[in-house]
């Protein structure tokens, strides 16, 4: 796997949890090991980017963390253009 910055891993984990997920299921959607999905989810909650939903025992992104999904990849478009990110996904 290659190298993700910390940003492209909170952007893994709350594309995961925009529609609720348990942590089992965050963990490996985003390929992260226990005590870094721990880290993340921590960082995530205390930047108000995710909640932690008790009633149904699951993680959810707020309206901040799909605002901070969407900027993530409006970025990452104007950066790389179409073409070139096919490219490296098949690389």
């Amino acid at each position: 796997m290659k190298y993700r910055s910390r940003m492209d891993i909170a952007a893994d984990v709350l594309e995961v949890a925009q529609g609720g997920a348990i942590k089992t299921r965050i963990m490996y959607k985003a390929f992260l090991s226990f005590p870094q999905l721990k880290e993340y989810l921590e960082l995530l909650q205390g930047g108000g980017l995710l909640d932690y939903v008790a009633e149904e025992k699951e993680y959810r992104a707020t309206e901040r963390g799909k605002r901070f999904l969407k900027m993530y990849k409006e970025v990452g478009q104007a950066i790389l253009p179409a073409g070139l990110k096919k490219k490296k996904m098949l690389a």
